[in-house]
């Protein structure tokens, strides 16, 4: 039991020190001006880098990832053709596509798919 304890707290010490030893050697103590701004062809920016972002635009990218992941767990149930009858497979396919169309229609009444300028 001591033997434990004993190992826990070297390890505990050594990595402590490392991480402080790490912590101390990647301070960066000089901020060049040229390094923290954009890099636009050797040329100084003519905007700001730091643009808001859309909301909007991201919300719906977000959606088309998540619909466009959910299409291909689509695929696999080709192969389950092979191995189970037409009516099962029909009728998982119909449930699945049926979730992604109340799925969608959600979104569609939540107003994610109103684009606004």
């Amino acid at each position: 039991m001591l033997f434990i304890l004993v190992m826990s707290l070297t390890l505990f010490t050594i990595s402590l020190i490392m991480m402080l030893a790490a912590s101390i050697l990647s301070k960066k103590t000089f901020m060049d001006r040229e390094k923290s701004s954009p890099f636009e062809c050797g040329f100084d920016p003519k905007n700001s880098a730091r643009l808001p972002f859309s909301l909007q635009f991201f919300l719906i990218a977000v959606i088309f990832l998540i619909f466009d992941v959910e299409i291909t767990l689509l695929i696999p149930l080709i192969m389950l053709t092979k191995i189970s009858s037409i009516s099962s497979v029909f009728l998982i396919t119909s449930l699945f596509i049926m979730i992604l169309l109340i799925g969608l229609y959600h979104e569609w009444n939540q107003g994610a798919l109103n684009w606004v300028i």
